[in-house]
């Protein structure tokens, strides 16, 4: 029986833990998951806490980057972005920009050679980000601070950065900001005027189901995507590193259509 955690500043809402429980339940393991919302005050007990009484945590906004300088390493992705969402043995990894990927794919959603407006340049911007680019695709990011945004292009280079936003063609615009949840729920990133211009949105919010953004692309006629896939590949992703066992995307899509039947509203 694995005992797991997932830390953030409001995780009142999240389905990690039914998420988890369900995929390492199929994946032949058990678990307890508790959901911790941390204070920046609380962060460093809580962290020395998780390291030395648990087998594994996950990390969410906006702790991605402050749980770094705790670790003894940092593995695959999480060298490469920079951010952590998962900690396991004193070892940090993240998932997030595999899972997005095959949330992509897994909605026929082909991103190379097409241009695609990133809002946000945090944690979870920078896996996504980077996977984008890597996938072929013209990467434009905009961040309220500028100097964020400015940072990732000198670490990953091949994106171009906004300093403001303007009623440009671009084929999917990504929310990562996350504006439009908690105590931001009805409020988007952006208006009709930059939705209209673009083919395909997706937010990485998942509760609630349809943010606002996603709710004026819908009414614009565009195809829309929330975080619930992501959410979930990034999980199974992790779990599998805690099993030790190869992942499958083949697997993992066929286990979401069973998370989603079995917890359908």
């Amino acid at each position: 029986m694995l005992k797991l955690a997932l830390i953030g500043k409001d995780v009142s809402k999240s389905d990690s833990a039914k998420m988890h429980t369900f995929d390492l339940g199929k994946l032949g393991s058990g678990c307890t998951y508790e959901l911790i919302s941390l204070t920046k005050e609380d962060f460093d007990g809580c962290v020395k806490k998780l390291m030395a009484e648990y087998d594994a945590f996950n990390v969410t906004i906006p702790y991605k980057l402050d749980v770094i300088p705790y670790l003894k390493e940092l593995k695959g992705d999480a060298k490469t972005f920079g951010a952590v969402n998962l900690v396991k043995d004193g070892t940090g990894y993240n998932t997030d920009g595999e899972g997005f990927m095959l949330m992509l794919k897994n909605n026929e959603i082909e991103v190379s050679q097409k241009r695609v407006l990133v809002l946000g340049a945090g944690g979870a911007g920078r896996s996504v980000v980077k996977k984008l680019a890597d996938a072929g695709a013209e990467v434009f990011v905009y961040d309220l601070k500028t100097e964020n945004a400015e940072e990732l292009r000198k670490e990953f280079g091949n994106l171009t950065v906004l300093k403001q936003l303007s009623a440009e063609d671009y084929f999917m615009i990504v929310n990562v900001t996350g504006v439009g949840m908690h105590k931001t729920e009805g409020i988007s990133p952006v208006g009709a005027e930059i939705l209209s211009h673009c083919e395909t949105a997706v937010d990485l919010i998942y509760v609630p189901r349809k943010s606002e953004f996603l709710r004026i692309a819908e009414t614009l006629g565009k195809k829309t995507v929330n975080g619930e896939g992501m959410l979930f590949y990034q999980a199974y992703y992790g779990d599998c590193i805690l099993l030790g066992r190869e992942p499958d995307a083949a697997e993992a899509k066929e286990l979401f259509e069973e998370y989603r039947k079995k917890f359908a509203d």
